[in-house]
């Protein structure tokens, strides 16, 4: 029997984040990956390469969502960038529509390239709208800062803090990811469930973001929970996963390199001992 993973995000032409990102993760970690498309993204390289934001139609999307359900017995959704406030009322209603054992949410907030007030409407939507309905839900630290009200998190004591205000929003589990900014030689992420932290490391690698972090380790726990681990061993394998991922990342003519989603698989065959002489 195949595992299948949803995935109801915007399309990155770099193919470093977005749904690009999610169902090369969700394709080498075993599990089968249907889409939605919510936004097309793609950066400007006569722009220094800042983002161009084309939010896809409602109806559009609904029609995905439905083709989408109506083809598979879909029940482990993973949600990326949603954009506008009308995207994200059709997607609320559409998965309110079902039962799901998984509701994964990468909170992206905001596009560069976007009015200061479309933004707002996004987040605030997204927070009334989206937050309480999922499972999971994976911040980067300005998503963190953002959603908990807080006006700095400069150590693990305050992302814990963090973590349990936007618990406070409705999600069962948060995922606060301190990342490359959380000052320290550790790359930092706190899992909350409401009772109590369990607290994630990783040497830093470099002091640079690279992009599709954030997508790959919301889609490999999105992977994971479709194959049927608990919440706790599927981030912690997701966090091996993205590190691999970050140290064979890959480099193009952008400013940024981009997460190598097939870097874990790799090393796990570098790994094998060779036959016996």
């Amino acid at each position: 029997m195949v595992d299948l993973a949803y995935v109801i995000a915007g399309s990155e032409a770099t193919g470093g984040a977005g749904l690009q990102a999610d169902l090369k993760t969700f394709q080498e970690l075993g599990v089968y990956g249907v889409g939605t498309v919510t936004c097309i993204v793609s950066f400007d390289p006569t722009d220094g390469w800042n983002h161009r934001f084309v939010p896809v139609e409602p109806q559009v999307i609904a029609d995905q969502m439905e083709a989408a359900t109506g083809a598979h017995d879909l029940d482990v959704v993973k949600i990326g960038m949603l954009g506008t406030a009308a995207t994200i009322d059709v997607v609320a209603d559409g998965l309110s529509r079902r039962s799901w054992r998984h509701v994964v949410l990468d909170p992206v907030l905001i596009c560069k390239g976007q009015e200061p007030g479309a933004a707002l409407d996004t987040d605030t939507a997204l927070r009334e709208k989206i937050v309480p309905q999922a499972t999971v839900v994976t911040p980067n630290l300005f998503e963190t800062r953002t959603l908990s009200g807080m006006s700095e998190i400069s150590s693990v004591e305050q992302l814990i803090e963090a973590a349990a205000r936007i618990h406070a929003l409705g999600p069962q589990y948060v995922v606060a990811k301190g990342g490359v900014d959380l000052p320290g030689d550790e790359a930092v992420d706190v899992l909350y469930d409401g009772t109590q932290a369990t607290v994630f490391r990783a040497p830093k690698i470099g002091s640079e973001r690279v992009s599709g972090a954030g997508c790959t380790l919301a889609a490999a726990i999105t992977a994971e929970l479709a194959k049927g681990a608990d919440i706790e061993d599927a981030v912690e394998f997701a966090k091996d996963f993205v590190t691999a991922g970050i140290v064979g990342r890959v480099a193009g003519h952008t400013p940024f390199d981009t997460v190598w989603q097939g870097a874990y698989v790799e090393q796990l065959a570098l790994d094998e001992p060779g036959d016996a002489q």
